[in-house]
């Protein structure tokens, strides 16, 4: 066959696709309030599938008795990208949101395609925000799947089509605001937050809450106190454009019956205090949990946990309980001694934070009652009983630029992302964590280009004994550990079953199945790469299902020598009884018409980079830049700052990084680039890349370089 056939082959498939891709999905019964505040047992209908966000499922027919039967019956490829999704499910069809604002109907039985949604997005979004394509959650109302957009935006989707329904800007993406996680619903409003980036400043930092109907603005809240805001004053007189990046990145909890939604906020920049107005001030609302009307988007109360000097964000999931409340001392290091033993409370508990501790508080009121660390923490001193005020450790605060302390846990966690759950069966929560410290360094601000203006390595916390990963049950009521459970891995989302199973993922790739009762392993599979996504369970044609994905981590740097894949891959588990292979709803066939194509270089077109001599082109490096835009900034950032855990691409530490070797091996590893997809680019592209690099770090166009580092690359002509 020749080229030009092959060509017109490869036209007609993507034409098929594009058609495919627009397959109704069965219908299903449209999605109310109620169900999504009291959902049926085979569906997920939400982030952590209740709004109290315990990530628990009453589905018991896969228990600890035949766990250990279960098998993979469908798997599905993901795009490549920053992947950490959550499937939902409802009557049978699944919706995933992929990386880059793709969201795929499945037919949940076979793994079948429905159809497929990939929102188009603007060339340069990736220029104004890090890691833009992480998406964790999507939201079901009515008939409509509502997603957030890595462009700032938030948009519906009809759940039979994936036809675009409504689509809303909420903040124009240059100025740096990104939606990390999707919407939750309550009472017919899709609330979001974001992590505000430095350069958007205190505008970006907002909740918001959009009619899930229409798509049209409620209300907006900021998370920094300014104006008439009575704690404007925490700020202590702090210009407005210098108050940024208290986010709110994750999602919300909401109680139906208080009105209330409990929404947790990051550190704000520069993270020492000394740089801002003082240590003496609160900066309010950063690191707190905020009690929001619904109806309004007013904080009702807010109680901070801690006063970030480290980026220790306090952002993660509030588990919300109703639940007696007493604490056992020789475990709980803070009590409030008011505590009524006997009564039964509204509480809002969990790990909001990096930190690893637990607390609870009275979630009508936001009184504290309780809190203890679940892993090595140096950074609250004390916490007062009676008036829950978190005092920090001095020896961890800076005071002065080039101060080094030692800090645990890390900026990295401890506590981030990773969801933990709640289990009723055994009233105890159980909290994913990492064991990891840092020595961190106060350096000088840019106030040109803001940051956290901290410089850290990372490390395993003393105590860790060489394991990474760890999980720790809590008893809801007394506080005391029920269990801890450590590997040398990551440890990543968790999720509790009506069976007594707690299923685990870490990020060397195993995905478990432990008793809650004592974290006893019950059955586990090597998937190949991090377990990235938050598992879920449901339920269709009479069986009971688990579904998970995988993708790629950031701290494989602490396990260098536990060696798995980065690949995007959705999983889903079931009993020998579901059978595999489902052939899946039956589709009509699509047979286009043959399109002719023009296999000639386009007139003027530019051949194919060369590098001569041992030397590269400005024209090399203008390509390599505009390459690592669009592949690398979002982990490597868009200014060589990269995220916490990712090597630095620019500088000394690079270049002490690669010193004696040569530019073979570097072009080598360029190609394993980006995450989940290596090889995706061009020889030309990833060539660009690198030479983009050798710029970045003072190599010229047009100067010869050493002939023996160019050996087996190409290079030289």
């Amino acid at each position: 066959m020749g080229f030009g056939r092959i060509f017109a082959s490869a036209v007609m498939g993507l034409a098929a696709f594009a058609q495919a891709s627009a397959q109704v999905a069965p219908p299903t019964a449209p999605v109310t309030d109620a169900m999504i505040q009291h959902p049926d047992p085979k569906d997920w209908l939400s982030w952590r599938r209740t709004l109290d966000s315990w990530g628990y499922s009453p589905l018991d027919q896969i228990d600890k008795a035949n766990v250990n039967q279960l098998r993979l019956v469908w798997v599905r490829p993901l795009d490549a990208g920053h992947q950490e999704g959550t499937p939902l499910v409802h009557d049978g069809v699944m919706y995933f949101p992929g990386p880059s604002d793709t969201v795929t109907a499945l037919d949940a039985v076979s793994g079948n395609v429905l159809w497929v949604h990939k929102r188009e997005l603007a060339k340069d979004f990736r220029d104004y925000l890090s890691f833009p394509d992480t998406n964790r959650n999507l939201a079901i109302y009515g008939n409509l799947i509502i997603a957030r957009g890595s462009d700032d935006h938030i948009y519906a989707l009809d759940a039979q089509t994936g036809k675009l329904a409504w689509d809303t800007t909420i903040l124009d993406y240059h100025k740096g605001a990104k939606q990390s996680s999707g919407p939750i619903i309550a009472d017919g409003l899709a609330i979001t937050g974001r992590s505000c980036e430095p350069e958007g400043g205190p505008d970006a930092c907002v909740i918001t809450a959009h009619d899930a109907k229409t798509g049209k603005e409620v209300w907006r809240t900021s998370t920094i106190a300014r104006g008439s805001d009575p704690n404007d004053k925490t700020w202590g007189g702090l210009p407005l454009e210098k108050r940024m990046q208290v986010g709110a990145w994750m999602n919300a909890s909401y109680d139906p019956e208080l009105k209330l939604l409990y929404m947790g906020t990051s550190v704000s920049t520069p993270a020492p205090k000394f740089l801002l107005a003082g240590n003496d001030k609160t900066y309010l609302y950063h690191n707190s949990t905020l009690a929001l009307d619904v109806r309004t988007g007013k904080i009702v109360w807010y109680y901070q946990h801690l006063v970030d000097h480290w980026d220790l964000d306090h952002t993660f999931p509030r588990i919300l309980l109703d639940e007696q409340v007493a604490p056992d001392p020789s475990e709980v290091s803070w009590i409030n001694p008011k505590i009524d033993r006997t009564k039964t409370y509204k509480v809002v508990t969990g790990i909001p934070g990096k930190t690893g501790i637990v607390y609870t508080l009275d979630r009508k009121t936001g009184e504290f009652l309780w809190a203890r660390p679940t892993v090595m923490q140096n950074v609250v001193q004390s916490i007062d009983g009676r008036t829950g005020k978190v005092t920090g450790n001095p020896e961890t605060i800076f005071d002065h630029i080039g101060q080094t302390r030692f800090v645990c846990p890390s900026s990295t966690g401890g506590a981030n992302y990773q969801a933990p759950a709640y289990s009723p069966l055994t009233r105890t929560m159980y909290f994913p964590a990492q064991n990891l410290c840092e020595s961190v360094t106060a350096v000088k601000p840019d106030w040109d280009n803001p940051g956290y203006s901290v410089a850290a390595k990372i490390g395993l916390s003393p105590d860790a004994d060489d394991k990474l990963g760890t999980i720790t049950a809590v008893d809801a009521v007394t506080g005391k550990t029920a269990w801890k459970y450590s590997i040398r891995a990551g440890m990543q989302s968790l999720l509790t079953t009506g069976g007594g199973l707690l299923f685990a993922g870490d990020a060397a790739g195993r995905f478990r199945a432990l008793d809650q009762a004592d974290g006893k392993v019950l059955w586990e599979m090597n998937l190949g790469s991090a377990v990235t996504g938050y598992p879920i369970t449901f339920a269709a044609g009479g069986h009971q299902y688990v579904a998970v994905s995988t993708g790629f981590w950031l701290g494989d740097n602490f396990t260098p020598e536990l060696l798995h894949g980065t690949q995007g891959t959705l999983f889903v588990f079931a009993l020998p009884d579901a059978g595999i292979g489902q052939a899946g709803p039956l589709r009509a066939p699509v047979n286009p018409e043959p399109e002719a194509a023009s296999v000639d270089p386009a007139p003027g077109g530019g051949a194919a980079l060369k590098a001569i001599d041992g030397m590269f082109s400005a024209m090399q490096a203008a390509q390599g830049r505009t390459v690592y835009a669009q592949h690398c900034a979002a982990c490597h950032g868009a200014n060589f700052s990269p995220a916490g855990g990712v090597p630095p691409l620019k500088g000394d530490a690079f270049l002490a990084n690669w010193k004696g070797r040569s530019l073979a091996d570097l072009y080598a590893k360029v190609k394993t680039m980006p995450p989940g997809a290596a090889g995706s680019l061009s020889d030309e592209d990833y060539l660009a890349a690198m030479i983009f690099l050798l710029e970045a770090n003072g190599f010229k166009p047009g100067e010869p370089l050493d002939p023996a580092m160019l050996k087996g690359i190409g290079f030289a002509k």
